[in-house]
């Protein structure tokens, strides 16, 4: 896919590489944006990167098209729905399992 910016470079995480849930908050101004509508974010962002991990990258209009919630509040209704589809994804890479002890 044509990104309108390379996932990896400043404009995608800020000159390092960061990756799900922190790419997506980072497209909105806590203090400006809310209530937003999913909508609205699609229209302004759906294009863009987001990488999940260090070989998958999907567009946040992909992510989107799992979350349930059409408006959002405030920055933590936001982070939630977004925790919620990418889970619902399997893009949720910090999830490795139950822990075992030996």
């Amino acid at each position: 896919m044509d990104w309108p910016h390379d996932p990896d470079a400043e404009e995608g995480s800020e000159g390092m590489r960061k990756y799900g849930q922190a790419i997506l908050a980072k497209k909105v101004d806590e203090e400006e944006d809310f209530p937003l509508s999913k909508a609205e974010f699609r229209e302004r962002v759906g294009d863009h990167p987001v990488r999940i991990d260090h070989e998958t990258v999907v567009s946040v209009a992909d992510v989107l098209a799992d979350v349930e919630t059409e408006e959002f509040e405030d920055i933590q209704s936001f982070n939630q729905a977004m925790g919620r589809a990418l889970r619902k994804q399997g893009n949720w890479p910090y999830e490795t399992g139950s822990a075992t002890s030996d």
